[in-house]
């Protein structure tokens, strides 16, 4: 039985989804608790690597288990072992060829910013503080260069081992409800620290250290110093995965 699993984590306990050695991970305290629930040792397939100190409210992972369980009671079971900052919210039986991963199409991230001059002591978990204002309207100028395919070779950090640094970004919008300035941005696949790299770019923009105007030159370039900063982890957030 293939049990597919929708999760929501605050990730600043974490080193990130992926299991790593002398580090605690989202990807290895699921998995423990799985196997503590199943008896049985499982592979455990995320939908993609989060980074350290990175959130999620629509996590998907699936693994295969014998169990007798059913499925709409696995979220029921593994919050009763999971700690309180993940939770798991929807269990169901999918295809036996769903994989996490390689079946989505396009992912969802959000990240906020925090325009203040002090930090906010409950937001500061979720949100970039930056202490001065933003030009919001320059932030979306630069945004509309980014929409399309495009090769974002300039826009990864180095370690990545995929085999074509093209993507395609199917929206990109810029919201502000009172402080906070979110990035809603919806892709076919991003690539190793591009969200926070765009995010960091398009505050430069809003900050007046990049022109918007020379935004697409900076994506055809392919060039990491001609971006801005890679954002910190903990103002992004994966959104939602599309099957």
């Amino acid at each position: 039985m293939n049990i597919k699993l929708k999760l929501q984590y605050d990730g600043t306990a974490y080193h990130g989804w992926q299991i790593q050695n002398n580090a605690v991970t989202i990807q290895e305290t699921v998995k423990k608790a799985i196997e503590q629930i199943t008896g049985e040792q499982i592979n455990l397939i995320g939908c993609g690597r989060t980074d350290t100190g990175v959130h999620a409210e629509n996590y998907i992972c699936n693994f295969h288990t014998l169990s007798s369980i059913p499925p709409e009671k696995f979220p029921y079971a593994l919050n009763s072992k999971l700690p309180s900052d993940i939770v798991c919210f929807n269990a169901e039986k999918t295809d036996e060829k769903f994989h996490s991963k390689n079946s989505a199409v396009k992912k969802r991230y959000i990240y906020k910013i925090m325009c203040s001059e002090f930090p906010d002591a409950v937001m500061n978990r979720y949100t970039w503080h930056c202490k001065y204002p933003l030009d919001i309207q320059k932030m979306r100028e630069a945004a509309k260069a980014f929409i399309g395919v495009h090769d974002f070779l300039g826009f990864a950090s180095s370690g990545f081992t995929v085999k074509t640094t093209v993507r395609e970004i199917y929206s990109l919008d810029i919201l502000k409800e009172n402080k906070i300035i979110t990035i809603d941005i919806i892709g076919n696949g991003f690539l190793y620290n591009m969200v926070r790299i765009i995010a960091g770019t398009l505050m430069y923009a809003g900050s007046g250290k990049i022109n918007p105007s020379d935004m697409e030159e900076i994506i055809a370039s392919c060039d990491r110093k001609k971006a801005g900063i890679t954002a910190p982890p903990q103002g992004l957030c994966l959104k939602e995965v599309y099957y």
